[in-house]
């Protein structure tokens, strides 16, 4: 149906109006779409990172190459000098080194996240109908796929080189999983960073400043009773020093129950701390 009206120029362009039974079917009531539930978002948002992953598979270069040049640059430089020969040096040292590529991969995250929203990508997120944190979670979610990549690689790499665990695949599998919880707890530390930061390289600069005395500042290398007493005292609270060990632990067959519980509490420190932290700054960005 349209209408034409008349002006003092003459006849004014005809105007669409619809009528009440086209109406009638483009608003016909029907039950609205059920809101997706908070698991249901986070995984969707998780799907999407992996699928970043297919379509710059670039990006898996960090959790395969960097993991491997760690392994066999270390084990060979130190192996001699520390111990009788690179393979029993290989036995203390591969889940530390596993700990330490894992951990340090975790800042891109933080780097993802400043990315996206240069882009403007999380202004859209932040308009849809959903659990407000599952852009976040969702996110780490994906990146939980490279840290078992990662440690995967790095087991292979040591099983080659004459790694064998005394706890078996359930002390392997054990000592993964305390790994990838830590790093997921780890990993909203740099999601905070990466929201109040400027620029990516901000992001990887603080990281690296952080990592660099975590990681290296640890039992990884070499046992803290070797190290001067000012430094064994940091080394000994260091969170990367409890996760390593309550790690090497589980993968040589023992159980190591105080290191277990200082890797969880911290593990739960950092979700509960910078997660909150986190949504705070999102919600007000």
């Amino acid at each position: 149906m349209s209408e034409t009206a008349t002006t003092a120029t003459g006849p004014a362009p005809a105007v669409y109006v619809p009528s009440a039974e086209a109406l009638g079917t483009v608003l016909a009531p029907g039950a609205r779409p059920p809101r997706p539930t908070a698991l249901s978002a986070s995984l969707t948002f998780g799907w999407r990172a992996m699928l970043k992953i297919k379509h710059v598979p670039e990006q898996l270069f960090d959790v395969t190459a960097f993991p491997i040049i760690m392994v066999l640059m270390f084990t060979y430089l130190f192996g001699g000098a520390l111990a009788d020969s690179p393979r029993d040096y290989l036995q203390f040292f591969l889940p530390g080194i596993m700990v330490t590529s894992v951990v340090m991969i975790t800042m891109y995250t933080g780097v993802g996240l400043n990315t996206d929203i240069e882009k403007g990508v999380f202004d859209r997120f932040r308009t849809l109908p959903v659990w407000r944190p599952a852009a976040l979670v969702g996110m780490i979610f994906g990146d939980v796929l490279r840290y078992v990549l990662a440690a995967l690689v790095i087991l292979g790499v040591g099983l080659a080189l004459g790694f064998r665990p005394g706890g078996g695949l359930l002390g392997v599998l054990a000592g993964i999983g305390l790994l990838v919880v830590f790093s997921f707890a780890f990993s909203w530390v740099w999601t905070f960073f990466g929201l109040i930061l400027r620029s990516e390289k901000s992001v990887m600069g603080v990281s690296m400043m952080v990592l660099f005395p975590l990681t290296f500042l640890s039992n990884v290398f070499v046992e803290p009773a070797t190290m001067p007493g000012w430094l064994q005292a940091f080394v000994k609270v260091n969170p990367v020093t409890q996760l390593v060990a309550s790690v090497r632990a589980a993968m040589s067959g023992t159980s190591d129950a105080s290191s277990m519980m200082w890797t969880l509490l911290w593990s739960a420190g950092f979700v509960v701390v910078f997660g909150t932290l986190t949504m705070y700054r999102y919600n007000r960005r």
